[in-house]
């Protein structure tokens, strides 16, 4: 095997609130390799975009707390210093924020903050800066990019907005691009444009990227593994037809078993997990998805590790079922798996 160009080794990170200690991230272990996609999934609270932003340095406060590794070229981001990660952050793994409008200066022309960004990693004079933004705006899709440098960012739509975001983030050309919810907000018009981007830029640079979302749709249609998380824990991790045509774990099921399907007849009512993510400040003994599972029994208050149950050791789940109870309880067609009640749940 190649070796990764981004190594997370039992990531935790943990705030300090009036309401207790929160883990927001708790043993988090993932690789990708260069020109590779690797999707983090679930629901909103399950850690996703703090491991991103962990990645970065952008998470560090007083009230936090940082344990394991992240070996990114042979150097530790975790413990590496502010200094050497505001020359990491932007130059070699940077980042496309959830929302376009907020995270982009609005008083400022969208040219000189993408200009900013390289003359703060690179000695270029203005003209030269000038000339790769122009160039930029255009390979993400920005029309007269040119006359559009010195427009500010409340003069585009969301998309385009979206794309400028983009532009800043592959200003420097990064090793590693991570885009958070990169799609939320957009018609599936721009949607389908943005990721047919994202998936161009790769090809073209060969950047490993990780997408962080809740869209197995957009998951579907980019992916090349994917980790899906829940309550600060990855819960399965593998292939995009690992997790879509033999999903292990019953948390999976409920996210797959919640899209609607074009080719079949509309449904009374759209599927539903039961029950409500835990609170991160107090979180249920053994697998945090006991409460909200119907195929829950006696060992689950013990926490299971995150290990390949599936014949070939690359599929990874935090389930304590056996792989051929999993395949009875759940349904098989893609799209269409569920959660089933717990009549049939192991003693």
């Amino acid at each position: 095997m190649p070796e990764p160009l981004l190594s997370v080794r039992d990531l935790e990170v943990s705030f300090a609130t009036d309401e207790g200690v929160v883990q927001a991230v708790d043993g988090v272990s993932f690789d990708i390799g260069q020109g590779e996609i690797l999707a983090v999934v679930g629901e909103s609270g399950s850690g996703k975009s703090v491991s991103a932003m962990t990645l970065m340095g952008l998470t560090r406060s007083p009230n936090a707390r940082f344990s394991g590794s992240a070996m990114y070229k042979g150097e530790d981001l975790i413990s590496a210093s502010d200094e050497r990660l505001q020359d990491v952050r932007g130059a070699e793994i940077a980042m496309i924020f959830q929302d376009p409008m907020s995270s982009l200066n609005p008083v400022q022309k969208i040219g000189a903050q993408i200009v900013e960004q390289i003359q703060a990693h690179e000695a270029l004079p203005d003209a030269q800066a000038r000339e790769r933004v122009v160039e930029l705006l255009e390979r993400v899709g920005i029309p007269r990019a040119r006359e559009r440098i010195d427009s500010y960012p409340f003069e585009f739509s969301g998309g385009m907005r979206q794309r400028v975001m983009i532009a800043l983030a592959l200003s420097c050309d990064p090793n590693v691009l991570i885009a958070d919810e990169p799609t939320t907000a957009l018609d599936v018009t721009i949607q389908a444009q943005i990721l047919q981007r994202i998936r161009s830029l790769r090809d073209e640079t060969g950047a490993a990227v990780i997408l962080v979302t809740h869209d197995l749709g957009v998951v579907a249609d980019i992916a090349d593994r994917v980790a899906v998380m829940y309550a600060g824990r990855i819960v399965e991790q593998g292939s995009l037809d690992d997790i879509f045509y033999d999903p292990q774990h019953p948390y999976t099921w409920g996210l797959l078993g919640s899209i609607t399907r074009v080719d079949k007849p509309r449904p009374a009512r759209l599927p539903a997990i039961a029950g409500l993510p835990p609170s991160l400040a107090d979180r249920p003994e053994g697998c945090h998805f006991r409460p909200r599972c119907p195929h829950e029994f006696a060992k689950c208050t013990e926490v299971p590790p995150l290990e390949a149950r599936v014949e070939g050791g690359q599929h990874l789940d935090r389930c304590w079922l056996t792989v051929e109870q999993k395949r009875s309880d759940r349904e098989v067609l893609p799209g269409e798996i569920g959660l089933r009640s717990k009549e049939g749940a192991p003693a």
